[in-house]
Formats: structure tokens, sequence, C-alpha cells
């Protein structure tokens, strides 16, 4: 049975991926009519033949695809139905200088543009727990808020358009520098013939734990890569980060080493797996003859 529609406002999903299917699916729990198109169809309701086609029935139109070059091209793809009553949301990871040239672009077709990447994978967005991260004018933003808010749990002003791009690129970087070095923790243990579990008792009590550690660790350990947030894609913002401190004259000598492991994980064919699959690059040591019971403090 269909839910009653609560909200009279439509609005548009383009890139049902992990996030964008579920986003979808929380607009109508919400109450709001989605209207959605993916490149490749989906069976899910409300699928349309275009992205024209979903900005004909929406005023509003969440972005949730690959790259920054999907965005342009999407956008593209909608400017014959793009009016000034639309506004188009990127919740795509693009980095600054992408999300600075789609807020230009949007603008020139005269509708209007927030900046507002995400954080929370696959668990998250089914819970509709996301973290919003928005730049953008103030009037634009309390148009779209309700649309946002049906799939979040908090949402962040930042503030101008390309700041908040800015915003989720460099915690991208922390997620994948704390994963790499939670592989390389990992494998010591491991190799020191150490039980690994002992290590997230280790974690729960010290003071560097974090959310990457609760998610990640578990299933390290367990060999677990179902794809929550892709090596892929991590790669990809790892990159953006690489290229905006290279912009900005800045080192980044953390970053330039994920990268590369992220890099080397791609080219083993491990990209469509989560990226707690930098650990499986020290699947195949062996722990080392068990250490003493004397063994050192």
């Amino acid at each position: 049975m269909a839910l009653p529609r609560k909200n009279k406002t439509n609005i548009g999903v383009i890139g049902l991926g992990i996030i964008g299917t579920r986003v979808a699916s929380g607009l109508r729990k919400a109450g709001f009519q989605s209207f959605v198109w993916n490149r490749t169809p989906r069976p899910v309701p409300n699928f349309l033949g275009s992205a024209a086609e979903v900005a004909e029935m929406c005023e509003i139109i969440q972005l949730f695809v690959a790259d920054g070059a999907a965005v342009l091209e999407t956008i593209d793809a909608m400017q014959p139905a793009l009016t000034n009553r639309h506004i188009i949301v990127c919740n795509a990871t693009i980095g600054l200088e992408a999300t600075l040239e789609a807020a230009k672009k949007t603008r020139l077709l005269g509708s209007a543009f927030l900046d507002a990447p995400f954080t929370g994978s696959k668990g998250a967005a089914e819970k509709q727990q996301l973290v919003y991260y928005v730049g953008g004018d103030e009037e634009v933003f309390l148009r779209a808020k309700p649309a946002l808010e049906a799939s979040s749990k908090a949402i962040l002003r930042i503030g101008v358009i390309g700041q908040a791009a800015v915003i989720k690129v460099v915690t991208n970087l922390i997620s994948a520098t704390t994963a790499q070095t939670l592989a390389e923790a990992l494998a010591i243990v491991k190799k020191a013939g150490i039980r690994p579990e002992a290590l997230g008792h280790a974690i729960e009590l010290n003071a560097m734990r974090s959310g990457v550690t609760d998610l990640k660790l578990p299933k390290m350990i367990d060999g677990d890569y179902e794809p929550h947030f892709s090596v892929k894609h991590m790669a990809k913002d790892v990159n953006l980060g690489l290229s905006l401190a290279q912009s900005m004259g800045l080192q980044v000598p953390a970053t330039s080493c994920v990268g590369g492991a992220l890099g080397a994980a791609i080219a083993k064919g491990w990209g469509e797996l989560d990226y707690a699959a930098l650990a499986k690059a020290y699947d195949d040591s062996s722990p080392r003859k068990a250490m003493s019971e004397g063994g050192v403090s």
C-alpha cells in the first residue's frame, strides 16, 4: 500500500548506487514523491527515462553520481528542463574545483545550487542517518532542507559553496589514513602471534578509538569486504585531497602514502570492495613464533 503523501514538493534523485537508492527510499518514507534516474536502469519506484525527465517532474534534485565529470554531464543532460524554480543539490564528493564549476554552470542556466556532500555509508543511509555538510545561500538551503532532513540525522552549515566540498574531502583523508594504519597494526599483531581480537579490546579503551576503527577493524579481522564505501571511491577522494593540497603548496605525506596503497589495491582488482580491503595486502602474512611469556613491556 502506498504511503500517504505528506509533502507536496517532488524530489529527484539521480545516481542509484549504495546511497542514492536508500536516500530515495527515505524520501518516500518521509512522504515525498521521489522520481529517480540512473545510467543503468533499476527496478525501483518512479524510475524515469532520463535526467531531463527528472528535472521536468522535480524542483529539487539530489545528485549521488560518481564524480565531477558525472555531475557536469548530468547538469548538461537536465539543461532543457532547468528553470529558476530548480535547486541542484550536489551530494557527490567531487572536490572544490568541480563543485565551483558545477555551481557556475547551474547558475548560468538560471537554477540554484547547493554544495551538500555527506558522511555515512550504507547502514547510515538505510536508517536515514546521514550527515550533510552544506555550503550555499541560506534561502536555497532552507528550501532544500526538508529533503535533506528526510535522509539525515544532522545537517552542518559550513559556509559558502565549495567549503562543504573541502570539509568532505579532508574528513575522508582522515578515514583513509586511519584504515591504512589500522590494517598495518592488525598485520603486526597477527605476525606477533597475538589474537586479533586483543587489538580490538585495546582500541576500545584507547584515546585513538574512532568510528572508523569501530566499523573497519571487525571487517578486517573477518575478511568481510562487502562494499559500504568502496576502495575506488575512497581512492578518488584521496586523489581530490592530493590535488587540493598541491594547489595550495602543501606537503601531505600521509595522504600520499594512503593514495599509493589504494592505487595498489585497485591494481590488484579490489576496487569494488570496501576500503577495509586495505588489510588484504597483508592476508598472506603468517604469524611468527609466539612471543615468550616474559615478553616486553
